[in-house]
C-alpha cells in the first residue's frame, strides 16, 4: 500500500512539474497583435498605389514583410475568416457566404483562436475577428466585444429610400474619429493594450477594423485628403470573352439607397465612391495607428508579433464591377503584412513576391510561438519566407466563390465554372505576364488548350473538397 501511495505521490509530482514547465515556457513566448481590415484591398502607398495616404500601414510595413501576392480563399467576409482561422479550405458546400459560422462549417476543427488559448495565450477579439461575433466564442479569454451605435455619424444617412434596404452609401461629416464604430474601437484596443501589458501572460489581441467596407463613411479631413484625385479606373468596362458566370450585379451596393438597380453606375457616382472608398482606408489607417502607437509606448513592439491582412480584395470599378464576390484578381488579392523581431534572420520593410494564401497564416503562428501544429491545416508555414523573402513558398494559390474555382500560378490565373454536379459551365484564363489587369479572357485560344488543361488538372487535384 505504501509503496502504491508512494508511487502516485510521484507521479504527481512529475505531472505538477510538467504542467509548471508548460505553463513558463507559454509565459516566454512573444504576443500577437492580429489586425483584421475589412474589405480592404492593397489600397496602400506601400503596394505602390500612388496618391493614397497611409502613413500607419506604410510604417509597420517598413517593420514588416509585406506579401505583394496573398490570396484569400473566399472573396467573401465570414467564408474568407472562417477559412482563415480554421486553417482549411472552402469546398462547394463549406464556407460558401459571408453568413457563415466556422463553429458550424467545420465543426470539431480547433481555430487560430482557441489552439492559442489551449497553450497558455490570453486571447482577446475586439471588433470584426469572425463574421458571427459569437462565432468560436469558447476560443476567446473574454467575451469578444465590438462597439455599438449607428454607423452613420448623422442619423437621417441611415434612411432607405425608394426601397432600398440601407441608408446612403457614403456619408462625409464634420466630426472626431470616434463618432464612428472604428474610432472606438482603436479607443479600445489602446485600453486593453494597456490592461495586457501589466500581465505575465503573452496576449493574442485581435483587433478587426469594420472600414472600408460600405457604407463608405468617414470624417470630413479624410475626405478631403483625395478631393480632385478621383479618375475611373483604366478597364472600367466588362472583360473581353469574359463568360456570364464570371460578371456578378454587385448586389451588396445595389441595397444602398440612391444606387441604380441595373446597369453601371453614372461617372460622377462611381468617382465618388472610389473617394468614399479611400477616404476609409485613411481613416482605419489613422485608427491603426493608435494602436501601433500605444503598442511602443508600452514597449511591446519588440516582443509582438503583428499581423495585419485584409479579409479579400474589392473592386472599385475595375471591370465595372463592385464589391467583391467573383474570382478575378482585384477580389482576391488582399494586404497581408507580417512584423516577427524576435526570429532569427527576420528583417522588416522588405517585399516578397511568394505566391501565399491565408490559409498559410495559422501553421506561420503556431511554428513563430513555438506550439505544435493541428494535423488539421492545410496551410504551409511562411517563417522560410519571412527570413529568406526570395523563397518561393509554393506554386499556387486556389480560392474559390460559389460555382467558381480558380487558381493562381507565378504567371497565369485560370478559373473553372462547374454545376453542383460538376459540369464545366465556362473557363476564363488571363496572362498575367501580358495581361496584368485581366482584361482579356484567352481560354478559348486554341493555342492555350494544353495549358488549361494543365491548370484545370492542378486546380482539381489541389482545391478543396
Amino acid at each position: 500500500m505504501h509503496k502504491d501511495y508512494s508511487l502516485i505521490h510521484r507521479t504527481k509530482y512529475v505531472i505538477i512539474i510538467l504542467l509548471l514547465a508548460h505553463l513558463a515556457a507559454a509565459f516566454d513566448r512573444p504576443n500577437i497583435l492580429f489586425i483584421a481590415v475589412d474589405d480592404l484591398r492593397p489600397e496602400i502607398l506601400e503596394y505602390g498605389r500612388e496618391g493614397m495616404v497611409t502613413p500607419n500601414m506604410d510604417r509597420l510595413s517598413r517593420q514588416s514583410l509585406l506579401f505583394e501576392r496573398a490570396y484569400c480563399m473566399v472573396p467573401t467576409c465570414g467564408a474568407s475568416r472562417a477559412s482563415l482561422m480554421t486553417g482549411i479550405r472552402p469546398a462547394r458546400e463549406r464556407f460558401k457566404s459571408y453568413r457563415v459560422y466556422a463553429s458550424e462549417d467545420a465543426p470539431g476543427i480547433t481555430t487560430l483562436n482557441t489552439h492559442l488559448k489551449a497553450n497558455g495565450y490570453h486571447t482577446v477579439s475586439l471588433g470584426k475577428v469572425f463574421h458571427h461575433q459569437d462565432d468560436n466564442e469558447i476560443g476567446w479569454s473574454e467575451s469578444p466585444w465590438r462597439p455599438g451605435g449607428n454607423p452613420y455619424a448623422n442619423p437621417e444617412n441611415a434612411k432607405s429610400l425608394n426601397g432600398s434596404k440601407n441608408g446612403q452609401p457614403f456619408e462625409r461629416e464634420d466630426v472626431q474619429d470616434n463618432a464612428y464604430r472604428d474610432g472606438n474601437l482603436a479607443e479600445k484596443a489602446v485600453e486593453v493594450l494597456q490592461r495586457l501589458s501589466k500581465e505575465e501572460q503573452p496576449f493574442f489581441l485581435s483587433v478587426g477594423f469594420f472600414k472600408p467596407h460600405l457604407p463608405f463613411v468617414a470624417p470630413e479631413r479624410y475626405w478631403a485628403l483625395y478631393d480632385e484625385k478621383i479618375e475611373l479606373p483604366d478597364n472600367y468596362y466588362a472583360p473581353e470573352n469574359a463568360p456570364e458566370d464570371a460578371m456578378h450585379p454587385w448586389g451588396e451596393l445595389r441595397q444602398y439607397a440612391g444606387i441604380p438597380k441595373t446597369g453601371i453606375l453614372p461617372v460622377e457616382q462611381a468617382k465618388t465612391l472610389i473617394h468614399g472608398y479611400r477616404a476609409c482606408v485613411s481613416f482605419t489607417d489613422a485608427q491603426i495607428g493608435n494602436v501601433l502607437d500605444e503598442l511602443e509606448t508600452l514597449g511591446l513592439r519588440e516582443n509582438t508579433i503583428i499581423v495585419l491582412w485584409g479579409d479579400h480584395g474589392w473592386s472599385l470599378g475595375e471591370h465595372t464591377l463592385w464589391c467583391k464576390h467573383c474570382c478575378f484578381e482585384n477580389a482576391l488579392r488582399a494586404p497581408l503584412m507580417v512584423a516577427a523581431p524576435m526570429i532569427e534572420g527576420f528583417e522588416g520593410g522588405k517585399q516578397t513576391g511568394a505566391l501565399t494564401e491565408f490559409i498559410d497564416i495559422y501553421p506561420t503562428l503556431c511554428d513563430l510561438t513555438g506550439i505544435d501544429r493541428p494535423d488539421h491545416l492545410e496551410g504551409k508555414s511562411l517563417v522560410k519566407v519571412l527570413r529568406d523573402p526570395k523563397n518561393n513558398h509554393k506554386e499556387f494559390a486556389i480560392s474559390r466563390f460559389q460555382s467558381g474555382d480558380t487558381i493562381r500560378t507565378d504567371r497565369y490565373r485560370y478559373t473553372q465554372y462547374t454545376t453542383s454536379n460538376g459540369k464545366l459551365t465556362s473557363r476564363m484564363l488571363y496572362d498575367h505576364e501580358r495581361d496584368p489587369e485581366e482584361n482579356i479572357n484567352i481560354a478559348d485560344n486554341p493555342e492555350n488548350a494544353e495549358l488549361v488543361q494543365n491548370l484545370s488538372t492542378l486546380l482539381e487535384e489541389n482545391m478543396g473538397r
